[in-house]
């Protein structure tokens, strides 16, 4: 029996682990469910017979078994008497607790070409995207293999070779969080405009980041009560402000303050591409008192890529400066050593745009 049943349990790939004979005595639930079979149904069953594979893999899987090494195996079609095939890549590992066992894992691929949605970005813009997200989303499933490996490895090392698994497994969750970020740029979902009270938002977004990542910030609200709603993507607004504040308190590494403060500027318009001119009057500043912007990125700081911090990935203002730009709003920094503004303007909602 697996040792740790939670972690055998919590992979996020179909995993299977085989006896000498080939005989299936452990599966995941993930497999359960990928197979469309149950595990009692499964137990003691010769895994050739129960899962197929559209490759002539038992030679190769029995010298993998005898010399203890693993074996990779990359665009088959896997299914099942339950389920129709799907493409997938396959890894024959050998458990490093048992000799005498295997760990089989598969990785569907489940490959979706999102390159062919209606938008109104150009064609290349269009494909340049999809291709984007399309490889993250490809690069993501060997990634679950090899973390789900790493892991079923560290059951029988010493605590010392723990640390270089624990090392794979943090570092391939970095990476995808990295192309989680790259995906949502794939998201060509214009936003849904409505009517927002700005300081309802910015409310959720303070509470959500004091209680997390700004745990160790003071949060100075300066609101202007009397503004009228904007016309924004609750939702996506949301994400903006929590990814200016992430932002500013990584910037403050033990604490600090970051004022949140609404304003009116009826001066400000922006040239749309159409080549009218439109208002953002609704002004919002997320500022904090942290070391500043490194001057070689502050022209650049919106794109993608660009980061000033060490791992940081460089994706999260320029998904921030993209929300904006779709909702038809502006976004804008101004930074020196000990105040860091990113100010924000919005346009106004219909009914309170034709008050003014």
């Amino acid at each position: 029996m697996i040792q740790d049943a939670a972690l055998w349990a919590s992979l996020p790939v179909p995993a299977l682990l085989l006896d000498i004979h080939d005989q299936i005595i452990e599966i995941n639930p993930a497999a359960e469910s990928f197979l469309n079979i149950s595990a009692k149904a499964l137990t003691d069953k010769s895994f050739w017979d129960k899962v197929m594979i559209d490759a002539p893999l038992e030679g190769a899987f029995g010298r993998a078994r005898d010399g203890r090494t693993p074996l990779f195996v990359n665009d088959v079609d896997v299914g099942s008497g339950e389920r129709p095939p799907m493409q997938c890549n396959i890894q024959f590992t050998p458990h490093q607790g048992r000799e005498d066992v295997m760990i089989v894992m598969i990785s569907p691929r489940e490959i979706a070409s999102r390159m062919t949605k209606s938008h109104n970005t150009g064609k290349a813009a269009k494909s340049a995207i999809g291709m984007a997200e399309m490889l993250a989303h490809e690069i993501k499933n060997p990634l679950a293999g090899i973390t789900g490996a790493a892991q079923l490895l560290a059951m029988g090392l010493s605590q010392e070779d723990q640390e270089l698994t624990d090392l794979i497994v943090e570092e391939s969750r970095r990476i995808v969080k990295l192309l989680e970020q790259v995906e949502q740029f794939g998201n060509l979902r214009p936003p849904m405009l409505k009517s927002v009270n700005i300081h309802d938002v910015l409310d959720r977004a303070r509470k959500s980041a004091a209680v997390g990542f700004g745990a160790h910030m003071l949060f100075i609200e300066d609101y202007d009560p009397s503004l009228p709603h904007v016309l924004a993507d609750s939702d996506q607004l949301q994400q903006v402000f929590l990814n200016l504040l992430k932002n500013a308190s990584e910037a403050a590494k033990d604490a600090g303050q970051i004022r949140l403060h609404t304003f009116y500027d009826p001066s400000l318009r922006v040239r749309r591409p159409d080549g009218t001119q439109g208002r953002l009057p609704l002004q919002v500043e997320i500022i904090d008192d942290g070391p500043g912007l490194p001057p070689e990125i502050a022209n650049d700081v919106f794109e993608p890529f660009i980061s000033g911090r060490e791992n940081g990935t460089g994706l999260g203002l320029a998904l921030v400066s993209k929300l904006i730009g779709d909702a038809g709003g502006w976004i804008s920094v101004d930074s020196v050593p000990g105040r860091t503004a990113f100010r924000v303007s919005l346009p106004l909602a219909p009914q309170t745009a034709g008050e003014l």
